[in-house]
């Protein structure tokens, strides 16, 4: 019989320097047969669902912590016993074990050595890069240790196959369905081909609310809920964003009567079939206009540096309520992309945002962001920047309003954008010159043709 040894698998950092992640499921059991970049749990960070890959193939013998466990970057989450094949064994990179030891210590700030690279999982097997052995793409693999007993339910035996048959649902679906104590497999799933919804578990909960928060039971006059995962992360970004950047806040009501006619003439053509147009996809072609002018809301504040970043491209950011919380995911140089592309991204960015699939990339790296309000019923508001941003527009409800147009009132389609911006790197006109910009090309679209 061939020697074995027992290998932990460390939380990796899944990228832009996350210290921590709620353990959503597993996928395997103790004494399971996992492959290479199998995928064994599913994880949550203050930005996305991750899907956790095995960095060995071998049996797992101990998982160390819980369904909706937060564990910190760095803690042991699962063991396995692998061969003992002196140093071959493959793991999540493509290297030995041998390599695997030396990854743990590196991953370990303890021992003072260099700071990995941040790696984000759930994406197979990584490639090192060569030339700079300092900053190794690597999970973080520590020294194998004996593994910890664990309790009886964690070691109830499985079939290979059950984790795939399970009920069908979303990530953010089934931390409702924790959250509630809902048993999904007792749920019956109303969506496409038996997903269970977000509906279907707030039915099964007895909850007429779609708020996702649990509702007092009898007798119960308050209920606490964890500040965690995304809320938490939002809120340590806005109060951050509040107390370091200068807020300053604009507004400016339009007529947006002759946008409005355009978007219906764009849905009635065949060029756009097929392709939502909202009121959202002009602004932000407004928007991407009006900052080839007024470079200045396209820039950030780098404090360490005593650095002002002008970016010469645009990641534009859309805020989207999701059933995670508020994320704001951005499109990567939005600025080069043509009208329908730009209309595509949109309508793409906020179905992956709703199915709870946003990945952490597409959540950081944004130069300035819009918020659609009005899909709310609001008008106006004061919008909070999103840290390192120096911008962010708020967009208004369309709505029907007595209106001056040549020299008569009349109903018009009138909105509100409310725009708020860093003082430290947007002065009063630059913010003004570009918000009437964005005005003006939605109150004539045809004006894009003179300023693009």
């Amino acid at each position: 019989m061939s020697a074995t040894m027992i290998k932990e698998f460390r939380l990796p950092d899944l990228g832009e320097g996350l210290t921590e992640s709620e353990i959503l499921n597993w996928r395997v059991n103790v004494g399971d047969t996992v492959t290479l970049n199998q995928v064994i749990a599913e994880v949550e960070t203050a930005k996305a669902v991750v899907e956790l890959p095995s960095p060995f193939a071998g049996v797992v013998t101990a998982l160390h912590e819980s369904p909706g466990t937060v564990v910190e970057v760095g803690k042991p989450i699962v063991s396995f016993e692998v061969p003992d094949d002196g140093g071959t064994q493959p793991s999540a990179n493509g290297t030995g074990a041998a390599a695997d030891e030396a990854a743990g210590a590196e991953a370990n700030p303890a021992n003072g050595s260099a700071k990995r690279e941040p790696n984000l999982v759930g994406y197979g097997a990584m490639v090192e890069h060569s030339g700079r052995p300092q900053r190794r793409r690597r999970a973080g693999i520590a020294p194998a240790v004996p593994a910890a007993p664990v309790a009886p339910e964690a070691t109830a035996s499985t079939s290979a196959a059950e984790p795939a048959e399970r009920p069908r649902s979303t990530p953010p679906v089934r931390k409702l369905a924790r959250d509630l104590g809902v048993d999904l497999a007792s749920v019956a799933g109303s969506g496409d081909r038996g997903l269970i919804t977000r509906e279907d578990v707030l039915g099964a909960a007895g909850k007429a609310s779609e708020s996702g928060t649990a509702a007092p039971s009898d007798g119960q006059r308050e209920t606490r809920t964890p500040i965690k995962g995304v809320r938490k992360a939002t809120a340590s970004a806005m109060v951050a964003s509040a107390f370091t950047a200068p807020h300053v806040t604009e507004f400016l009501t339009v007529d947006v009567t002759p946008a409005m006619e355009f978007l219906d003439r764009l849905r009635s053509g065949k060029e756009f079939a097929g392709v939502k147009l909202t009121p959202l996809t002009l602004v932000a072609r407004a928007v991407l206009i009006a900052l080839k002018r007024n470079p200045a809301l396209n820039s950030a504040w780098d404090e360490a540096g005593q650095e002002i970043i002008q970016f010469n491209y645009v990641n534009l950011g859309i805020a989207a309520a999701t059933p995670r919380g508020l994320l704001v995911p951005n499109i990567k140089d939005a600025d080069a992309l043509s009208f329908q592309d730009l209309a595509e991204a949109l309508a793409g960015l906020a179905e992956t945002a709703r199915a709870g699939k946003t990945s952490p990339a597409q959540l950081s790296g944004g130069t300035i962001s819009i918020t659609n309000i009005g899909v709310f019923g609001i008008d106006a508001g004061t919008p909070i920047l999103n840290p390192g941003e120096a911008a962010i527009l708020a967009v208004g409800a369309v709505r029907r309003m007595p209106w001056e147009y040549r020299g008569k009132v009349k109903l018009r389609q009138v909105l509100t954008l409310s725009l708020s911006f860093d003082h430290r790197l947007v002065d009063g006109e630059q913010g003004s010159r570009f918000l009437a910009e964005v005005g003006r090309l939605l109150a004539d679209p045809a004006l894009a043709l003179t300023m693009a």
